[in-house]
């Protein structure tokens, strides 16, 4: 039997992997802050791990010491993303686990340069630590979660306003993939043993921009006044601007992972679904007439700015 180690087991990307895990058989430690341990399940190979990233290797190596792979779905800035990680890789390297896959679960970071997007910078600086590392790495991306990309802050679907916003003309395919699909194909990955050292891309659905809105237009049942923001040099420029006068970074970020989208940089290259046959994933459509309802709604409050995303 497989162990696995769920950093940020409580999550919304965590605890569904978590979830995966028990169901394709794995012995699962679910590290945790005290304050969170009573969101656990109860479950027979489920075994809760009292801890923070911040305590450091030699607290956190007890934790790993017998476990296969190290699964992180944690979020937050450098402290967590790169020194917290940090720690828990050194952790592991202590104690002899093969495997770690970090918390990139976004675009393909690795598509394009420092520079283009404050959170990637901070994935991509942690997994220069790999390599010097004993424990391989394996990243898996998915491109966008529909849960983030339809929400008021990438300011593409304003109910009030009836519209939908693009920059550029919308028509390359984006990747879409929902929150529980990662989950599921993440749970699958950490037991392939044979993704170490890999990036390994997965995907929901691949739609243009067009596209999703024609999805969206189906499943509301009403018309979305498409909005054209301007070209992909617009686009940048805007980003800039709002770099210069913004008070935080999320009054651009979501910007920033638009234009590594649209542009084509970021784009899932070699997708592996076939590899993961029983991972069926959630159609566009098909989330937009579930749980993705709620992004037609007025107004629209399912993120809140100045919180850390989990990715797009």
């Amino acid at each position: 039997m497989t162990t696995v180690l769920v950093a940020g087991a409580t999550g919304s990307v965590g605890s569904l992997i978590v979830k995966n895990l028990l169901e394709r058989g794995a012995d699962v430690r679910a590290l945790v802050r005290g304050s969170s341990k009573h969101k656990l399940p109860t479950h027979p190979r489920l075994t809760p791990y009292v801890g923070d990233l911040t305590d450091g290797a030699a607290a956190l190596q007890p934790h790993v010491n017998g476990v296969d792979v190290v699964v992180s779905a944690v979020q937050g800035g450098p402290e967590i993303i790169i020194d917290g990680q940090r720690e828990l890789l050194r952790a592991a390297e202590r104690a002899g686990v093969h495997r770690m896959i970090p918390s990139d679960f976004s675009i393909n970071l690795y598509g394009y340069g420092y520079g283009v997007n404050v959170l990637s910078d901070l994935r991509r600086t942690f997994t220069d630590e790999f390599d010097s590392s004993t424990v391989a790495r394996t990243s898996v991306s998915i491109g966008a979660f529909p849960e983030y990309l339809l929400a008021d802050v990438h300011e593409i679907l304003d109910p009030m306003a009836g519209t939908f916003s693009i920059w550029g003309d919308g028509t390359r395919p984006i990747d879409i993939t929902t929150i529980p699909d990662t989950a599921a194909y993440t749970a699958a990955i950490a037991l392939d043993p044979g993704t170490a050292g890999r990036e390994v891309h997965v995907v929901g659905q691949q739609l243009s921009m067009l596209e999703l809105r024609n999805e969206v237009e189906t499943a509301s049942g009403r018309r979305w006044n498409l909005v054209r923001k301007g070209t992909l040099r617009d686009l940048r420029a805007e980003i800039a601007r709002r770099q210069f006068t913004a008070s935080s970074m999320f009054e651009y970020l979501a910007l920033q992972y638009q234009i590594a989208m649209f542009d084509g940089t970021a784009s899932l290259r070699d997708v592996r679904n076939a590899d993961y046959p029983d991972v069926l994933p959630t159609s566009v459509a098909a989330y937009l007439a579930g749980s993705g309802a709620a992004h037609f709604a007025v107004p629209e409050t399912n993120w809140r700015q100045n919180e850390w995303p989990t990715a797009v």
